[in-house]
């Protein structure tokens, strides 16, 4: 069996009380899918910065895998057509 390495950056920035974050899985062959995160501190919280990035994080990791998902069904929608795409067990 042959192992295959995908690679995720996250990417955090910090202004003031807000986190954003992007996520980045890079392929083997150089493909890319991003995702991307916000977090925002309610004023009346204690200042704890690791719990934006977090936050932030895990919501870019979200919408990452969301978005390759969605690259997989549509790839197995191309080789299988859509009609029997709907009715494989992937």
């Amino acid at each position: 069996m042959e192992a295959k390495q995908w690679t995720v950056q996250v990417y955090l920035a910090e202004e003031g009380d807000d986190t954003s974050a992007r996520a980045v899985l890079t392929t083997r062959d150089g493909s890319r899918v991003e995702g991307s995160g916000r977090a925002r501190r309610n004023p009346d919280d204690p200042a704890v910065p690791e719990i934006g990035d977090e936050l932030a994080a895990s919501r870019a990791l979200t919408d990452l895998a969301r978005k390759l998902a969605a690259i997989g069904w549509q790839d197995v929608a191309v080789s299988a057509g859509p009609a029997e795409a709907e009715s494989r067990s992937w």
